[in-house]
């Protein structure tokens, strides 16, 4: 490098030297001796140039043979780069995958522990009273070990399995049956020690001599168990013989206990209506004067005859035979209502037709008034059984307020009595409501059925008088009963239209016939 500079020096200092030869202002002979030095000194620096370009020559192999040995070196350290970022991309991918697992392990180890936790509180609630004692130790142990701090969770979860363990062999004895010694309360409340035979969920309980036995059962608010006696005394006696031997036929309920706690509740009609309350006897005072009057009604009813249409037929022809006496005897031979609607009009027949359907209608008002008797009062014992039942269930209600204000809302049997009253009061008041408005219903369309034909008879008989007007003749002795003072007016003129109509009408009929 340093022999290039003074290469470029030394032109730099022949470039005057020659524009001074050019122009001829410079010596000829000053100027040669230093051309001469330059030229050797140019000779000079090429020689040391190509020796130099040799040594760079020789130089530059072995270099390009360490740059190819380094670039070699190079691309194996690159390839050995990407081999450990891809087996470092592997490593973290493998470690997210445990994180992951971790996690998901984890999450079921709380899952799990969650379970075992819930199975804990479930095993007290499904064991049977009679067998609280029996497990009492593991059954703490299970339930206080998630509240110890000083344990690890491999050991809370041990004290938990140590209880499935337990329960699946708890399990496996009841399906076999097992038994073990405990105490029970008998009927009258008293502490009784025996054994206890638990097949499958039913248990049973005898005392060593057999004197109390039966099927063993939890009471509400009863920290002992509770032994329900069979109501067959051969049943207590198989049970008792069972628990002693361990062998035998036992009463077996397939309801667990729910068949015989329905038929407990199943009350005698006095015990119901005790519970019912006070309402309850004027409801049943109502149920029975509504039945005696709806059953002396119907009976009054069935009495009645229908009158047959051969003996109104009969009615008719005399009538229209213009025949009085044989229309009143005919009439005096229909029974009933209608046999005296038709008689009272058969004794009127050479009255006006206005007159004879008032006479008739007076019966048949008489007549209605007779058959609807006490039929109102059905009516009303229909509408107030209902009223009555909503008034035992106002009172029945209030009683159950005023239990829970007393004893509060957490033992349903304090409120039993006030919820029955309410509900048992409404329960008969519409099974006595129910068939008094259908025994009014029925009493009143007979009632009807009856005035219905004594209506169509009196309508039939007055077409038939409108049809063949009674002619002079034979007639029936009125019996008038004596007047005090002087005759009516009115009624004097009426009579006297009345005959001269009846004598009248023979001589018009007469006349046309003539004609």
């Amino acid at each position: 490098m340093r022999r290039q500079i003074q290469i470029g020096a030394l032109g730099l200092l022949l470039l005057p030297l020659a524009s001074a030869q050019d122009t001829g202002a410079a010596p000829k002979s000053g100027y040669a001796a230093a051309s001469q030095d330059v030229i050797a000194d140019l000779d000079a620096s090429l020689a040391e140039l190509a020796a130099l370009r040799e040594e760079i020559a020789g130089e530059t192999l072995p270099l390009n043979a360490r740059l190819n040995d380094l670039q070699a070196e190079l691309l194996k350290v690159r390839e050995e780069f990407q081999a450990t970022t891809r087996l470092l991309d592997t490593r973290t991918l493998d470690l997210s995958n445990l994180k992951g697992e971790i996690k998901r392990r984890e999450d079921q180890s709380a899952y799990l522990t969650g379970l075992l936790s819930e199975y804990t509180r479930e095993f007290g609630t499904r064991l049977h009273r009679s067998e609280d004692e029996r497990y009492a130790g593991v059954f703490e142990a299970a339930m206080l070990a998630p509240e110890n701090k000083q344990l690890t969770s491999g050991e809370i979860d041990a004290a938990q399995l140590d209880l499935v363990r337990t329960s699946l062999d708890r399990i496996e004895q009841a399906l076999g049956g097992t038994s073990f010694s405990g105490k029970a309360l008998d009927e009258r409340g008293t502490v009784r020690k025996g054994t206890f035979v638990l097949v499958g969920p039913v248990a049973f309980f005898a005392t060593p001599g057999g004197e109390v036995s039966g099927a063993a059962e939890q009471r509400l608010n009863s920290a002992e168990t509770t032994v329900i006696p069979f109501s067959d005394p051969a049943d207590n006696a198989a049970v008792a013989k069972f628990v002693r031997s361990g062998a035998g036929d036992i009463p077996f309920d397939a309801t667990m206990g729910k068949a015989r706690k329905l038929e407990g509740t199943n009350d005698t009609l006095l015990e119901e209506i005790q519970k019912g309350g006070v309402v309850m006897y004027p409801i049943f005072g109502m149920a029975a004067l509504a039945l005696l009057l709806a059953v002396l009604k119907w009976l009054s009813m069935v009495m009645i005859r229908k009158p047959s249409k051969k003996k109104i037929d009969g009615l008719l022809d005399a009538v229209a035979q213009r025949d009085e006496e044989l229309s009143v005897a005919r009439a005096r031979a229909i029974r009933g209502p209608v046999g005296r609607m038709l008689t009272a009009g058969a004794e009127h027949l050479r009255e006006p037709r206005e007159l004879i359907e008032e006479v008739m209608y007076e019966v048949v008002l008489k007549a209605r008034l007779k058959l609807q008797g006490f039929l109102p009062f059905i009516a009303i014992c229909a509408a107030s059984a209902p009223l009555l039942g909503l008034l035992g269930t106002v009172t029945g209600i209030i009683k159950t307020f005023k239990m829970i204000m007393v004893f509060g809302s957490g033992d349903v049997k304090t409120l039993a009595d006030g919820i029955s009253e309410a509900l048992i009061t409404t329960k008969f008041g519409l099974i006595v409501a129910i068939p008094s408005l259908l025994l009014h219903a029925f009493l009143s369309r007979r009632a009807r059925s009856i005035v219905g034909q004594m209506e169509t008879s009196a309508v039939a008989l007055l077409n038939q008088v409108a049809k063949t007007p009674m002619r002079p003749g034979k007639t029936l002795t009125p019996q008038v009963a004596p007047q005090a003072g002087a005759p009516d007016p009115t009624l004097v003129r009426d009579q006297v239209n009345a005959i001269l109509s009846e004598m009248l009408t023979p001589i018009a009929a007469e006349t046309q016939t003539g004609a």
